[in-house]
């Protein structure tokens, strides 16, 4: 259905509040980065603007792709690609914390240049955090959780990122 400029309506510009959909916050410290990502790309996937963060790779097939209309988007209507921009670039700014966000934030940053510091912040320095993962993960004690389900909940969880 088309709003009264006959434009359709872009389904991102629906979304009130990014939290009921990535209800993790982004931390330092607790490093829910692989998660937090996933469940951000997952709703950029689901509100098109996917490729306001990950730059589309060349389509092979034949139907337009997610990216291939975005691409439409921004060569027909560049305001609408600022607008969304803005939108997944608000969406990075209100699931993290207020350190990373005043390590990350920078004047007339892209949703895509934001992304990028995030996913530097927590995957350069690789191989000094797999020993610090390690460590973590070898003196992990059942006795310092009040459950199992905590337990097991923090084994997953650094074991999740040791794999990364």
């Amino acid at each position: 259905m088309a709003n009264k400029s006959d434009k359709p309506f872009h389904p991102a510009l629906a979304v009130t509040n990014v939290k009921n959909f990535i209800s993790i916050t982004l931390e330092m410290e607790k490093s829910h980065y692989p998660s937090w990502a996933e469940l951000f790309k997952i709703h950029c996937r689901a509100y098109e603007v996917i490729d306001h963060i990950i730059p589309p790779e060349p389509a092979v097939e034949t139907s337009k792709t997610a990216s291939e209309k975005e691409k439409e988007v921004a060569e027909s209507d560049p305001k609408l690609w600022s607008r969304l921009d803005a939108i997944v670039l608000q969406w990075i700014y209100g699931t993290i914390s207020t350190d990373l966000l005043h390590t990350i934030l920078e004047p007339n940053s892209t949703a895509q240049q934001a992304w990028e510091r995030l996913e530097n912040i927590f995957q350069d320095n690789k191989n000094s955090r797999a020993v610090y993962l390690e460590n973590q993960f070898a003196n992990v004690n059942m006795n310092d959780f009040p459950n199992i389900s905590a337990y097991c909940q923090e084994v997953k969880m650094l074991a999740d990122q040791l794999a990364i």
